[in-house]
């Protein structure tokens, strides 16, 4: 684990800055495309054209031209040349941080989540996780991870199965952004044919996006469908916990992106659940675990403590049972990587 310089650090805030302001002032000059008018018998009338994420294109009628809908499409064309200010500003913030060694997701990977992002999947409360998150956190935290923990093209998104939202009826299509984008994603076959894929992958290439979401008491253990999301998820044990109070965090590829990631000190500590659990038949993704909590711990440990002593009073609270876990992964990374373990010390003296 390397300190990127300050000079990056500081441009990837400036990034993070715009991109929320860009976030928290949409308006109707967010939906790209164009008015175009069609003369139809004597009238005109006006239609909304764009392109979906595969390069097809795409029209909508909206009505017969009036006085209304000219103001219409001059706020629209207003905000439209406002916006690409903006994100000419962006992309040169994202040229910069490549050259300067910023921590990169592939741009296959960057593609998927940039559709995603359009579809509005993060604004209804998805989290990205698994190691494309932890590649985004690297940036976030200042620092570039080491070794062949940081190389991956699955994408894992996670997300509540029902959520309370402000405006109950968004939606979005995962599988209709997934085919718009003609990469060739498949449903995964599951092992029970019945049952809905929660697993889309490019065929004859490592690119796949799995959708979880967190197994609750006793529920069942087979696909859940999230309506908002038109898809289904795997449910997985401890997820709840890996996904509450989510931060934000920028992909750079993909002209910048702004997505929802796990809590730093939750995921080093999931990491250490997780490896826990792993069967021993799962040993390389075990160390894959160990060495990215070890990475978290070693900056959080020394920038960020009160994040660790937080979460661990959270992890005390579920009881024995979390205590155990943690413990067995303590141990484990102890194993692996010394000089980390001895930093975590202090905080397990309770």
């Amino acid at each position: 684990m390397d300190r990127m310089p300050l000079e990056i650090q500081t441009l990837y805030a400036e990034l993070m800055e715009r991109l929320s302001a860009l976030e928290a002032g949409r308006s109707i000059g967010h939906v790209p495309g164009s008015f175009v008018t069609k003369a139809v018998k004597g009238d005109t009338y006006y239609y909304f054209q764009y392109f979906d994420p595969g390069g097809s294109k795409r029209q909508i009628y909206i009505g017969r031209k009036d006085k209304i809908l000219e103001e219409v499409v001059k706020k629209y064309r207003e905000e439209r040349a406002s916006l690409a200010e903006e994100e000419a500003g962006i992309q040169r913030l994202c040229t910069l941080l490549r050259a300067g060694g910023a921590l990169l997701n592939d741009s296959a990977s960057a593609r998927v989540l940039k559709a995603l992002s359009d579809a509005g999947i993060f604004r209804l409360g998805a989290v990205l996780i698994g190691t494309q998150a932890f590649l985004v956190l690297g940036n976030l935290l200042g620092v570039r991870w080491t070794g062949g923990s940081i190389r991956t093209q699955d994408i894992d998104i996670a997300a509540e199965a029902s959520l309370s939202l402000a405006i109950p009826d968004l939606r979005t299509n995962i599988p209709d952004v997934l085919e718009g984008l003609q990469m060739g994603f498949l449903p995964v076959p599951p092992l029970d044919p019945r049952k809905p894929s929660t697993s889309f992958k490019v065929r004859g290439k490592g690119l796949r996006l799995d959708l979880l979401t967190p197994l609750r008491g006793r529920q069942r253990q087979g696909p859940v469908f999230i309506t908002r999301l038109n898809a289904a998820a795997r449910p997985l044990s401890f997820l709840d916990f890996l996904i509450t109070r989510p931060v934000r965090g920028a992909v750079i590829d993909g002209g910048g992106i702004l997505v929802n990631l796990p809590d730093p000190a939750r995921l080093a500590f999931h990491k250490l659940i997780v490896s826990a659990e792993r069967e021993t038949v799962m040993h390389t993704k075990r160390e894959k675990d160990l060495h990215q909590a070890a990475q978290l711990f070693s900056i959080l440990a020394e920038e960020r403590p009160g994040d660790i002593r937080m979460v661990l009073e959270e992890i005390h609270l579920k009881g024995k049972g979390w205590v155990k876990r943690i413990r067995e992964g303590l141990s484990a990374l102890k194993k692996m990587d010394p000089t980390v373990a001895e930093k975590m010390t202090p905080f397990l003296s309770r």
